[in-house]
């Protein structure tokens, strides 16, 4: 049955196994990134890193895009990080959200950005561009990511200073949280780049493992197989480039049910 869920303004119509949520707060980094926080529903349980599908009635029609939670598994509340697409079929409504909104999320949650898809190490990179820091911030403030790992390295590359924010915003909630600052201790280290601007780290994440730069600038030495995990989410190319170079050096791609040494979430690409 269709339950139909009250709002401000007409009856929703949520459809069999899927949750409506309310819309708690909105924040806008650029014209083209934003954040929304929304209640999270009793019985939905996840794993840090995995992603749901989210959605709107539009012209009484629900549509759904997936997107990863960006809360850690622990929150009481759920978190999402968005691009603005202006003809996006849902990003175009889902960009004008306002606290007290209601969004559809469906009840399932999946991904291969969790922890279980790796094998035991010692350092775990987390390479993204762009809105692909969303499964990161998630595991970023979780506490079982310290417990399995000595070093945590965070990479956020976009074309513009502005769009870096979310992840300074990010470090600095962690630092400044009562129990995450003492988890986190000096574990977590966050190298942010840009591509379009001068900035003091410039470039491709690519480039910056190719020509050694990344390494020099964090005071690490280059990818081992033995001791180093990978996590990427990101543009297709970015994507393709980094899986390549994480292989050049020696690690293998792995997966829920096989283990090993990197992962790629795939389910935002084309």
């Amino acid at each position: 049955m269709n339950a139909p869920v009250k709002t401000d303004n007409a009856q929703l119509i949520v459809p069999e196994g899927v949750y409506a949520e309310t819309v708690l707060s909105v924040t806008h980094y650029t014209d083209h990134l934003f954040r929304f926080r929304m209640t999270r529903p009793a019985g939905f349980r996840f794993r840090s890193g995995e992603f749901a599908m989210i959605g709107l009635m539009v012209e009484g029609k629900p549509i759904y895009r997936a997107y990863s939670i960006a809360s850690p598994s622990w929150d009481e509340e759920l978190e999402f990080f968005s691009i603005k697409v202006p003809n996006g079929p849902l990003t175009q409504h889902l960009q004008r959200i306002q606290p007290g909104d209601r969004v559809l999320m469906r009840k399932k949650p999946t991904g291969t950005l969790v922890l279980d898809a790796l094998t035991p190490g010692r350092r775990l990179y987390m390479f993204s561009t762009g809105t692909g820091i969303a499964p990161f911030a998630s595991l970023i403030r979780d506490p079982e990511t310290y417990e399995k790992f000595e070093e945590v390295i965070l990479t956020h590359t976009c074309r513009d200073v502005a769009e870096l924010k979310y992840g300074f915003d990010l470090v600095d909630e962690i630092k400044n949280h009562e129990f995450l600052a003492e988890v986190v201790g000096d574990k977590l280290k966050h190298y942010a780049t840009v591509t379009r601007e001068d900035y003091p780290f410039k470039g491709r994440i690519t480039t910056l493992i190719e020509n050694g730069k990344l390494f020099t600038d964090l005071g690490v030495p280059p990818l081992d197989p033995a001791i180093d995990r990978g996590m990427i989410c990101g543009s297709t190319a970015m994507l393709k480039d980094t899986k390549e170079l994480l292989e050049k050096a020696g690690l293998t791609e792995g997966a829920n049910n096989k283990p090993a040494e990197f992962v790629i979430e795939r389910a935002f690409v084309g």
